[in-house]
């Protein structure tokens, strides 16, 4: 099994070898045991599911959050050969119908599915007639609701489990502490605990922390010191723009990146980065998830992030192809109380969000005891200045409310046209529709489509247009006109973020809030901020061994390249060799202390130390015109 195994790895992929931990994995989840593989971001997770498919009969189920990064691995397995499609939310009804089609009767391998698309009645019905030879469950540090980026769409996996008894289940992270895993493991119905942990060491990055007063002047120092491309990250959009402006301004290509920009801008500025047009990516954290850019040579936050386990996962956005590379945290005096400060702002009080889940509803136009399953555009920034609301604010609240179960937030993504009637069908012949051509796209729309009268229904214009024999304009012009006459419900295609209502509106008196996801939830929210603090104020271990204990690793050892390695090692053995080269370069008599500091490599505040040293006992000696010299003897 393990030569089959490496003669599909070389056939489709060209490697003659498995990474760490990629073969114990793929044997684990072989051999039909639940695995949760622990594996750092660039670690290989997806071959780990995607060889099992190969090598079992009938199909994997690829869960997975990330719809970019869904259409991108399909597309390079069916550049390799393979065949996999991809069903999510952006697609219309009759193209889910094929998809799920070709994986019951055809000879695909791979199925990729949004977490949403799990509890569909069109999805479960199929799944029952699909050969599943494994469940490949990505992101799986969401389906906790003690980790940092909980979604309650993903607790419907485990229903999915009951319609495929015996199908072993994959689930990879690649940022999970023990309670979390725990969490994730029994969320899933393993049969019983199999952790198998990759080293969460990242070869050649190199961690190191920062404090200073003027973190723009640093930060040119970082862009100017290191060559190739790399990533700022900071909080807020206004910081986005005005960090990359400031580098612009000092003769560097950047560009900034938030959740504000129309998608064709993001799509547009994330190319030019990728290709190198670009070289310093200022961003949000909208930014990064699914990017695969082996040659990033710095990751700078110029702001702290909220968890280690965000901040794991953002700096190990560099150095992908194991070459030297820096993760800089950047931290000013001031920084914690200010993030204390926005803790208490952003986590809501009950009342707080209850009255945002009523404002909400109004805005889209929902009345108490309609919404179910209905689906609306919902920019949450326009939403927050129309309201007054700090965006923060808004955003706590929906993740309370989605644990809860009353409504789900989804990234941006491209999104079918969707409605449903407001009229029964009878009195639908009631209505005048104006001309024979409208008629005809009626009928198509009537006969393409079921279900429309009693829930929003995705639909596909492009198909009704050439159903009716009409353009998809006209398509577009006449379901507009059909809903300003209150005859539909439409939500016209777009790239946006969507609200799902998973429960009909309900009174705001009986909204529930559960003390335990609320309490919880802030409870951890503050210890994870305070484990980042540690490390950011951390002046004695190694950063790599700090963040992989946080992550389970008990047998880290140090980096040696971290900034508290590197001092430590200077401070040794490496102190006397710095002394040594600034002596040489003073007894020449004719060099200032910048012209000596300028020509070490290295720290210049170690270099600036050592020379206070050496003045300190009278190694070297500084003369009135300001160059050093050695005494003689």
């Amino acid at each position: 099994m393990e030569q089959r195994l490496r003669d599909i790895l070389k056939k489709y992929w060209g490697y003659d070898d498995f990474r760490p931990m990629q073969l114990r994995i793929i044997e684990s989840v072989l051999s039909g045991r639940d695995t949760l593989a622990l594996m750092p971001t660039g670690a290989g997770k997806s071959l780990t599911y995607q060889i099992p498919a190969l090598a079992s009969d009938g199909l994997c189920i690829v869960v997975t959050p990330l719809i970019a990064l869904m259409k991108d691995q399909v597309d390079k397995l069916r550049g390799r050969g393979i065949r996999a499609v991809a069903v999510h939310s952006g697609m219309s009804a009759h193209q889910i119908d094929i998809q799920l089609d070709n994986c019951v009767y055809g000879d695909v391998k791979l199925l990729y599915l949004s977490p949403e698309r799990v509890a569909t009645d069109i999805f479960k019905l199929r799944v029952s007639n699909m050969n599943v030879s494994l469940l490949a469950v990505d992101e799986a540090h969401c389906i906790s609701q003690w980790g940092y980026d909980f979604r309650p769409s993903y607790l419907r996996i485990a229903e999915l489990r009951e319609r495929i008894p015996g199908v072993p289940v994959l689930a990879l992270t690649a940022s999970a502490t023990q309670m979390v895993a725990d969490d994730i493991m029994n969320r899933l119905g393993f049969s019983e605990p199999n952790i198998i942990r990759s080293s969460f060491a990242r070869k050649g990055l190199s961690y190191s922390v920062r404090k200073i007063e003027d973190k723009n002047e640093q930060l040119l120092r970082i862009v100017r010191n290191v060559e190739g491309s790399g990533i700022v990250y900071v909080r807020m959009r206004e910081s986005a723009e005005k960090v990359a402006e400031f580098l612009r301004s000092e003769g560097v290509t950047a560009c900034y990146y938030h959740g504000g920009l129309p998608y064709a801008e993001r799509s547009m500025r994330q190319e030019e980065w990728l290709t190198g047009k670009t070289r310093i990516m200022v961003a949000t954290n909208a930014f990064g998830m699914g990017i695969d850019k082996p040659d990033v040579r710095f990751v700078v936050h110029y702001s702290m992030c909220d968890s280690l386990e965000s901040y794991y996962q953002e700096a190990g956005r560099a150095g992908r192809d194991g070459r030297r590379s820096y993760a800089v945290l950047l931290e000013a005096p001031d920084d914690a109380a200010r993030i204390r400060r926005r803790f208490s702002s952003e986590f809501p009080k009950i009342e707080t969000v209850k009255s945002i889940y009523e404002k909400i509803c109004s805005s889209l136009g929902v009345a108490i005891g309609d919404g179910y399953q209905a689906s609306f555009v919902f920019n949450i920034h326009e939403f927050c200045a129309a309201e007054h609301l700090y965006t923060g604010t808004v955003t706590n609240a929906l993740k309370l409310l989605q644990q809860n179960g009353y409504m789900t937030l989804t990234d941006r993504m491209d999104n079918p046209a969707r409605l449903m009637f407001c009229v029964s069908r009878d009195d639908l012949y009631k209505v005048r529709t104006g001309d024979r051509r409208s008629e005809e796209i009626l009928r198509s729309l009537l006969r393409l489509y079921n279900g429309i009268f009693t829930e929003f229904r995705a639909i596909d214009e492009g198909e009704i247009a050439a159903a009716s024999g009409r353009t998809e304009q006209e398509v577009h012009d006449f379901l507009r006109t059909l809903w300003r006459m209150h005859v539909i419900r439409y939500v016209p295609a777009n790239s946006s973020p969507m609200i799902y209502f998973d429960e009909e509106r309900l009174p705001t008196k009986d909204l529930y809030i559960a003390p335990e996801t609320y309490s919880r939830r802030k409870e951890l929210m503050q210890e994870r901020f305070n484990n980042m603090l540690a490390y950011a104020g951390n002046t004695d271990e190694c950063r790599s061994t700090v963040l992989r204990r946080y992550f389970g690793d008990e047998e880290a050892e140090p980096c040696g390249i971290c900034d508290i390695c590197l001092s430590k090692r200077r401070r040794t053995g490496d102190s006397a060799g710095l002394e040594s080269k600034i002596c040489l370069l003073a007894a020449g008599g004719d060099l200032s202390v910048k012209d000596i500091v300028a020509r070490i490599e290295g720290n210049p505040d170690e270099a600036l130390a050592a020379i206070k040293r050496l003045l300190a006992n009278g190694s070297i000696r500084m003369s009135d015109d300001g160059t050093v010299s050695v005494p003689k003897r």
